[in-house]
């Protein structure tokens, strides 16, 4: 995706908990810590972080396609439920985690491997003691909006 070589794997509980959020996330969008592995399924990156914002791209290929020749919805809603979620992140001071209580996307026009590379942009709209809301915009090079959403989070003690 940049031209860089990625780790994929997992951050273990221990070191998670002695990280912030932000350095979490930041150190996912440097390549110092290593991608989940379903990053490396569907060839997507984390490419910027800061608090409460998360830039994740891809680039559609074949390999996403669904029966209709389209890329999968499931593509799409995997980058939204990712940036969103790790915006989240981002705001969460050390010793505590988040996970997706639930989300919703809207897909606005197709994706296939013609569209290029698409970013999906997570900004976090709400962030309080136990829950962290944020939305979500998926777009083409030429900033056309392909699908957006929104993510409710729960935030627990890790």
């Amino acid at each position: 995706m940049q031209g860089r070589v990625r780790d994929y794997g997992i951050v273990s509980a221990d070191q998670q908990k002695d990280m912030s959020g932000l350095a979490f996330v930041q150190g996912l969008a440097d390549g110092t810590l290593p991608l989940n592995t379903m990053a490396r399924t569907l060839g997507y990156d984390v490419v910027e972080a800061t608090n409460g914002r998360v830039v994740v791209v891809a680039e559609p290929s074949d390999a996403h396609l669904n029966p209709a020749g389209t890329v999968h919805g499931g593509l799409a809603a995997t980058l939204l439920d990712s940036c969103m979620g790790l915006a989240v992140q981002s705001t969460l001071e050390k010793g505590l985690g988040q996970t997706t209580l639930e989300f919703k996307i809207s897909l606005l026009r197709p994706i296939t491997p013609q569209t290029g590379t698409i970013r999906a942009e997570g900004v976090v709209l709400s962030r309080g003691r136990r829950i962290g809301t944020a939305e979500g915009r998926l777009t083409d090079g030429d900033g056309r909006l392909l699908a957006h959403g929104t993510t409710t989070c729960l935030i627990f003690e890790s």
